[in-house]
């Protein structure tokens, strides 16, 4: 990552930690990841060689930078997804801003609708950071839509492992998907679909 677009990056992360710290309403916050999941991110798309990247949860667009500057490195190109569109506008800008937005489509959608979508096989990584509730319901399109030995990432793993109880006995009692808890940022679930 180039020196102009970290800069960028760190005054977002600050500017958000600072907004966030003045809402007590959850859903108003931006909630990013964490730097080092963010760069976790960036890693991942890279080994992977992850030309087709799908994101669930944009919000300002933090990690979704960090996503697109990887799949820049790689020729690929991100699709996130953001059910607030102010939060999709606000994402535009700061993709703008940090070069990104030809390498990453944001779309306004309802996760679960947009999921049903897309075709099988359609992605080499997806990265889950929205409504935790929600991902038991998203269990099996995450699954279908990841290429084999596509990556699923899911993030707030540890911090909201109570929220995450029936989702992570989907996973962890699915066959045909191997994972493992990695203890970065808020804990991260890598699942990996087998061939």
């Amino acid at each position: 990552m180039d020196a102009t677009r970290q800069t960028f990056l760190d005054e977002l992360y600050a500017h958000g930690r600072a907004y966030d710290e003045k809402r007590d309403d959850r859903i108003e916050r931006l909630r990013n990841v964490e730097p080092e999941t963010a760069e976790l991110l960036g890693v991942l798309v890279r080994a992977l060689s992850a030309t087709r990247v799908l994101e669930i949860g944009t919000s300002n667009g933090y990690s979704t930078i960090w996503l697109g500057d990887a799949a820049e490195a790689v020729g690929g190109r991100v699709t996130s997804i953001e059910i607030d569109p102010d939060r999709t506008a606000q994402a535009a800008d700061n993709l703008s801003q940090a070069g990104v937005d030809g390498f990453v489509d944001l779309h306004t959608a309802d996760a679960a609708e947009a999921l049903s979508g897309y075709a099988d096989g359609a992605f080499d990584l997806v990265f889950l950071d929205a409504e935790r509730r929600d991902y038991a319901a998203y269990w099996p399109d995450l699954v279908r839509v990841l290429r084999d030995r596509g990556m699923l990432v899911v993030d707030n793993t540890l911090t909201h492992a109570k929220e995450l109880v029936e989702f992570s006995e989907l996973v962890y009692s699915a066959e045909g998907v191997t994972s493992t808890l990695v203890t970065v940022g808020a804990g991260v679930l890598l699942i990996v679909k087998s061939p």
